[in-house]
């Protein structure tokens, strides 16, 4: 099985996209994707890959998380997914337990994007073992960091922002780019469901929180809101 998903996912390679990914994945020496390999397919192929066979073992699954190439490691990611998804309750364990013991492999911020609320943070919302988002947080590992914060997207969807702010305040000194992203794009989210918790959390922390991160989370708000926190900034 492995080999004929690995052979699908070799056909629909495309060249003249990899460069283009390469570059916007940052893959060049000391950039946060080094080392990592592209075929070039669009998301919706992967997609439809995975798809299709998203009845295959947890242990094939672990294979493809642990491919050199990047495309491999998205489909086994959406396998993931599309598998706890529509598997009883009991069994979605061991889904979790793969992706927990695993997020070395979930090295770019596409792979974590796409999997992080929809595996983890969905249960967590449904298994309150928040000890395990802490864990992530204080973790020294960007992706699992990004992994904590975007997972608490979950809890957003279902109304509860407090996760999201908890984060975001103790991220507000983090160094790298790509957690000020996720951060202030889970702000946002959490500013449409409670406009009023979001601009207090802003002005208590606007002298601290990263210029990215700010632009990030006032992004939808009206032209001449945005601008007063820009002003301020």
């Amino acid at each position: 099985m492995i080999s004929k998903i690995l052979k699908e996912i070799d056909n629909f390679r495309d060249p003249d996209r990899v460069r283009v990914l390469s570059n916007f994945f940052k893959t060049d020496k000391g950039q946060y994707g080094e080392g990592d390999i592209f075929l070039g397919l669009t998301v919706p192929i992967s997609r439809k890959i995975a798809l299709k066979y998203k009845d295959i073992s947890i242990s094939d699954i672990l294979f493809l998380l642990k491919n050199k190439i990047h495309e491999v490691r998205l489909v086994g990611l959406l396998i993931l997914v599309y598998q706890y998804k529509h598997i009883e309750s009991k069994q979605k364990e061991d889904n979790i337990n793969c992706y927990l013991k695993n997020t070395k492999y979930v090295n770019n911020w596409d792979l974590v994007d796409q999997s992080a609320y929809n595996l983890l943070g969905d249960y967590l919302v449904h298994n309150k073992r928040i000890n395990i988002l802490m864990k992530l947080v204080n973790s020294k590992s960007l992706w699992e960091q990004r992994i904590a914060i975007v997972s608490t997207y979950a809890f957003i969807k279902k109304g509860n922002i407090k996760w999201t702010m908890k984060i975001a305040k103790k991220f507000l000194n983090n160094e790298h780019d790509l957690i000020h992203k996720a951060t202030g794009w889970m702000l946002r989210e959490a500013g449409k469901r409670n406009l009023e918790e979001l601009l207090k959390f802003l002005d208590k922390n606007l002298s601290k929180i990263p210029r990215t991160m700010l632009r990030y989370a006032i992004e939808k708000f009206p032209e001449n809101l945005r601008q007063k926190y820009l002003k301020r900034y």
